[in-house]
């Protein structure tokens, strides 16, 4: 792999056999959710990006620098910690939206979110479906 080269790629590894691999019990079902959630909102299939992104869709982004690359278009990580969401956020009433989310904290392009109950579920849902909009339409 080349110095500039992205590390996170899809890997071909089966994404449900990973899943159930989640040693915490909530956040194994939240991921199973996510993963209906995703797949419904994006009509694609998961596929494990790197160690442990489960993600949906793709786009090929250029940075100024001229580094270039190819990544997920959405998609979540069940971390030890958290649910790592990946939500760019481009999309209009983003700050809205997670005023009436529920306890998160935010990344530069992560939600983060203890487990799916301490949050509105339609209103993550509505986030996911404008950023995918968002994304698609500024990459595709």
């Amino acid at each position: 792999m080349s110095k500039g080269e992205n590390k996170t790629k899809p890997t071909g590894d089966d994404v449900i056999a990973w899943l159930e691999g989640v040693d915490n019990e909530t956040r194994r079902k939240d991921a199973f959710t996510l993963l209906k959630v995703m797949q419904r909102i994006t009509g694609c299939e998961p596929v494990l990006w790197g160690p442990s992104i489960v993600g949906f869709d793709q786009y090929h982004y250029t940075y100024d620098s001229g580094r270039e690359g190819d990544m997920c278009l959405t998609g979540f990580s069940p971390r030890k910690g958290n649910l790592a969401i990946y939500i760019m956020g481009g999309f209009e009433g983003r700050d809205e939206m997670l005023e009436r989310l529920g306890k998160h904290k935010t990344g530069k392009s992560c939600l983060y979110v203890n487990k799916l109950s301490d949050i509105d579920m339609a209103v993550l849902e509505e986030m996911i479906e404008k950023d995918v909009a968002y994304m698609r339409e500024k990459y595709h």
